[in-house]
């Protein structure tokens, strides 16, 4: 199914250094093509897209309502408008259960397209979750709590095949492609049937003074291996991915405090860890106004084998009330650096927290 460059690569025995940067990108997104449909995308703001890193972070929001959503654009920089692009957003609603504990409820979707296949992952997803509190603590700014969360969707993967060309295509005599001519390939859809998902977490949390705050979360996503198969093949399932994260907020003083987080994932073959923490300074004023900024690293497994850090990535974040704006860049440090210039991916976020409109809404909740 792979395009066939060995005869193009002979003709081009004189211009090795100048189509290796391209040679080295065009494996890599064959390689995720092919595997990428096994594989969820990944966020480096991970902390800013909740529904889609843990269902127990549903409702884990000191307000009555939450909207998210995020946008991720990766390697733009050399696949001009074929790049890989991913779009969530979510909406989340809480209500109060007896006298500390809350309930909440949330919708979230996600869209992902990805390479010249045009490959795209479509999910739509309802979702709730319980906190329970663990102590009495609620007249303070400090508590523990305990979340379960859990989501079940429905999602379905396409490609649009006459962007591909294949073997049977190329033309040796003039090293070039006829779109037209038979690919000699048996399609006989271009789309998955639609399959049910489910996923559920859990989350720890405890707050032990104003902007000083622990957390301690894991989830698993795809909990009943849908199939996604193209061609009718009951054997080819999506892995259950495995999400473990934790992080908190230690402060410096009353303004200047560091909120670092980690989060591992895995799924099939694959395994990777975003590490770091931002800087956040806030004004103290009766309208809340803060700035966060910080660098963060990627470490993902190797084709061949062991770890590397693949991306260094550098966040800015604007917090004005009810609003959050986000934005990062991701630095790309693995070999996938000759042919990108190490321009990576891409990265905005968008919060809005709804405040309370009575005390019964209200619950103490940690900066992510």
């Amino acid at each position: 199914m792979r395009p066939n460059l060995k005869t193009m690569l002979e003709r081009s025995t004189n211009n090795t250094q100048r189509f290796l940067p391209w040679a080295c990108l065009l494996f890599f997104g064959l390689f995720f093509t092919t595997s990428a449909h096994a594989q969820d995308p990944r966020f480096a703001q991970f902390y800013a897209n909740p529904l889609q890193l843990n269902p127990a972070m549903i409702g884990v929001f000191e307000g009555q309502m939450r909207f998210t959503a995020n946008y991720r654009d990766l390697y733009s920089s050399v696949l001009a408008n074929k790049p890989y692009r991913t779009l969530t957003a979510g909406l989340e609603f809480k209500s109060p259960v007896g006298r500390s504990d809350f309930a909440s409820f949330a919708i979230s979707t996600l869209r992902d397209r990805a390479g010249t296949s045009n490959f795209q992952r479509t999910r739509l997803t309802l979702g709730g979750s319980y906190m329970k509190q663990l102590d009495d603590n609620r007249r303070g700014n400090g508590g523990q709590y305990l979340v379960i969360g859990a989501q079940i969707g429905a999602g379905q993967r396409s490609y649009n095949w006459e962007d591909l060309w294949f073997t049977e295509q190329f033309n040796e005599g003039t090293a070039s492609v006829d779109y037209t001519a038979d690919n000699g390939e048996a399609f006989d859809k271009a789309s998955t049937n639609i399959f049910m998902d489910f996923n559920a977490g859990l989350l720890w949390y405890a707050l032990f003074d104003d902007n000083n705050s622990i957390y301690v979360g894991g989830s698993m996503h795809h909990l009943n291996k849908p199939s996604i198969s193209l061609l009718d093949n009951p054997m080819e399932k999506l892995p259950t991915r495995y999400v473990v994260h934790a992080g908190g907020e230690l402060p410096f003083n009353d303004n200047l405090s560091i909120l670092p987080a980690v989060a591992f994932q895995s799924q099939g073959t694959a395994m990777s860890t975003t590490f770091g923490g931002n800087f956040r300074y806030r004004n103290r004023d009766w309208k809340e106004l803060a700035i966060r900024a910080g660098m963060w690293g990627h470490v993902a497994n190797k084709l061949e084998q062991g770890f590397g850090i693949d991306a260094v990535i550098f966040t800015t974040i604007l917090e004005m009330e009810r609003w959050n704006f986000g934005i990062s860049y991701d630095v790309t440090t693995s070999i996938l650096s000759v042919a990108n210039n190490s321009r990576g991916a891409f990265e905005l976020s968008l919060i809005y927290v709804h405040p309370p409109q009575s005390r019964k809404y209200r619950v103490n909740c940690p900066n992510f």
